[in-house]
């Protein structure tokens, strides 16, 4: 997945709503986007930014169970060195649950670049025997690269799955409000598979593939649905998806967004519903 700047993300949101025309004009009054233009814009919203912050949402939770984890089970190296020493961690413990608030106080940079404030906060039942274990996962204050987020998500954690890796299954609904006032919100059911670096002591080595859905819902209250036709691989040294193929849906109209051959890079092919393609740049980069 990948990146334009800020700048450039409010053009494009200003292309979907059209109003690059004039200033001096009534929304009301200005044309629909095109097809093209309008798939174009929300691959570069919906594709990647919110698949970006939910992302790392996520991953944060999961390195801090599973650091949890293999101190229990003693099979791995227990801390990756992903979580940044700036960031504070407080554990609350009764007889049945564990409950983690996750600061990055006013603010920590990730070894993979990304700026985190606020709060993560992750529940759990204390028993780490347990093959299948529910996590809540709520926000306190949180940014990510200046996008204000609310919401939470429900994390079905697997210890071993069919291949004998660790799975989440994720419910999430969050909201996110950019730098520049655009808000909008999303919601999806992911399965995300840790098939690489579970226990190595190195984060940088982390690699998860990501199946499921999600809806999107912009400023202007159009709605996109997205599902996941290719795995996407996330390989948590690249600020990036570096494979896979997600169809974007908004009512009779379908495009897809190949993220390519495995190269850690920040470009994309769109193709559009009448079946052209394009190259395009994904995901703004923090300023």
């Amino acid at each position: 997945m990948k990146k334009p700047q800020f700048k450039q993300f409010a053009i494009a949101a200003l292309l979907m709503g059209g109003l690059l025309t004039s200033c001096e004009k009534n929304q009301d009054e200005l044309p629909e986007p095109d097809a093209q233009d309008s798939f174009e814009v929300v691959a570069l919203q919906q594709a990647d930014e919110s698949e970006w912050v939910s992302e790392e949402v996520i991953n944060v939770a999961e390195e801090v169970y599973a650091a949890e984890e293999l101190a229990a089970s003693g099979k791995g190296t227990a801390k990756s060195g992903f979580i940044p020493e700036c960031v504070t961690i407080t554990t609350v413990q009764t007889d049945t649950s564990v409950e983690k608030t996750i600061d990055f106080g006013e603010g920590c940079e990730t070894p993979n670049g990304n700026f985190i404030s606020g709060a993560v906060i992750l529940s759990y039942s204390k028993d780490m025997e347990q093959a299948t274990k529910t996590l809540s996962l709520s926000l306190s204050e949180f940014t990510f690269n200046g996008i204000a987020v609310e919401g939470g998500a429900q994390i079905l954690r697997m210890r071993s799955n069919t291949n004998g890796n660790p799975q989440s299954d994720i419910s999430s609904a969050f909201n996110g409000t950019w730098p520049d006032g655009e808000t909008a919100s999303w919601e999806g059911n992911r399965t995300r598979e840790w098939i690489e670096g579970y226990g190595s002591g190195f984060w940088g080595d982390n690699v998860f593939l990501i199946t499921g859905s999600q809806t999107f819902i912009s400023r202007a209250g159009n709605t996109y649905n997205r599902t996941v036709l290719e795995a996407l691989r996330r390989e948590l040294s690249c600020r990036f998806i570096v494979s896979g193929v997600l169809q974007i849906n908004r009512n009779d109209l379908s495009a897809s967004l190949d993220f390519g051959d495995g190269n850690c890079d920040a470009f994309g092919e769109l193709t559009y519903p009448d079946g052209t393609t394009k190259t395009v740049p994904l995901r703004r980069f923090r300023p």
